[in-house]
């Protein structure tokens, strides 16, 4: 009773700093209720309300911070560009014998810009989530992974839900399997974890 009541307060907490827009710390705190509703009981329902909670608050982070680096990156080629055309200008006239190769040089120079700045914003332009990140029973990237013994990944609160409506075995090897056998997949998840903090547009939730 007091983890529910020390959960429900970190959750309450967490959404009450959302709607100040005060996402990093309202993400820790939901942060904070998701793991304990994870040790409590990973296919509870508050467990998936909080990760829906969770999820859209660090798509709303991602995006307001996308905004404002694609704004920032805008601004920022802008300048280089009117630097570079100005600088062109001066070659140009320092140059009137050799006219072709000057704007060939400015057009090469204003491509090779465009791909830098192609480059620094490919990061936030949402891409197929690699499948070794994602179940391969709901298809959706990995919020608890777990291991099996055959060495299957899974979701934990999925493969739970299997053994509790299907039966106690691997739904991909058809061996047998107790939930004592589950190990939490701690590099998949670390993987997760650092593809999440570079795209934050894999959290949106459909």
């Amino acid at each position: 009773m007091v983890c529910f009541l020390v959960l429900q307060a970190h959750y309450m907490l967490g959404l009450a700093l959302l709607q100040k827009e005060e996402f990093a710390e309202g993400v820790r705190e939901l942060e904070k209720a998701l793991d304990l509703g994870r040790d409590a009981n990973p296919k509870s329902y508050m467990v998936e309300e909080i990760w829906q909670e969770l999820a859209r608050a660090k798509y709303l982070e991602w995006e307001h911070e996308s905004t404002k680096r694609s704004w920032e990156l805008q601004k920022l080629k802008g300048t280089c560009e009117a630097a570079l055309k100005e600088k062109q200008f001066l070659d140009s006239s320092e140059k009137e014998g050799f006219v072709d190769e000057t704007m060939k040089a400015n057009a090469d120079q204003l491509e090779a810009l465009d791909r830098v700045f192609q480059k620094a914003a490919e990061d936030d332009i949402p891409t197929e989530i690699p499948d070794y990140l994602c179940c391969k029973i709901t298809l959706d990237i990995f919020r608890d992974p777990v291991i099996t013994p055959s060495g299957v990944t899974y979701e934990r609160a999925v493969l739970l839900e299997h053994f509790q409506k299907v039966g106690k075995f691997d739904p991909i090897t058809r061996e047998y399997l107790h939930p004592s056998q589950l190990v939490p997949n701690l590099a998949i998840k670390e993987a997760v974890r650092a593809f999440l903090d570079k795209h934050g547009w894999a959290y949106k939730i459909d």
